[in-house]
């Protein structure tokens, strides 16, 4: 008997895959716990269109992504920080900070997207790479200013 699998089965398959099992292990077992379908010509139909839906939906994200790398890219935040003589800064700039500033200029990021090694402690001209998904990783520009 066909089955259509709707949750992943160990030993079996994954999700939306079609298998061929026998008839008391379809009946008895998969089918009333909710992890199988009969694979009949309507449920194929169903299955193809949210496999069809599910790719659109991942290439629009995927375009939405590559998109705001590449705004990213060319961005440049300036941050700005107390500091002394050379440039040094009497605190540093993190991870929060450079994303704050993300924020206001209206790219929806989080700390965690942030991809700083260590702490900024002196003024300069920063390349910050930040995680927007996807495996995609966009470089901003950051430039950090001391104030006194």
């Amino acid at each position: 008997m066909k089955v259509i699998l709707l949750k992943d089965v160990p030993a079996l398959g994954g999700t939306g895959m079609v298998k061929d099992v026998k008839e008391g292990y379809a009946r008895n077992y998969l089918i009333p716990r909710g992890l199988a379908a009969e694979a009949t010509a309507g449920n194929l139909r169903a299955l193809e269109g949210r496999q069809r839906a599910h790719a659109e939906r991942a290439q629009r994200e995927r375009t939405d992504v590559e998109q705001l790398a590449a705004a990213l890219e060319h961005a440049v935040v300036e941050i700005t920080g107390r500091g002394g003589e050379g440039g040094r800064l009497f605190g540093s700039i993190t991870a929060q900070d450079v994303a704050d500033a993300l924020v206001r200029r209206g790219v929806p990021v989080t700390k965690k997207q942030i991809e700083l090694e260590e702490p900024i402690k002196t003024a300069g001209f920063y390349k910050v790479p930040v995680r927007v998904g996807h495996g995609i990783v966009a470089h901003v520009d950051v430039n950090v200013i001391t104030t006194k």
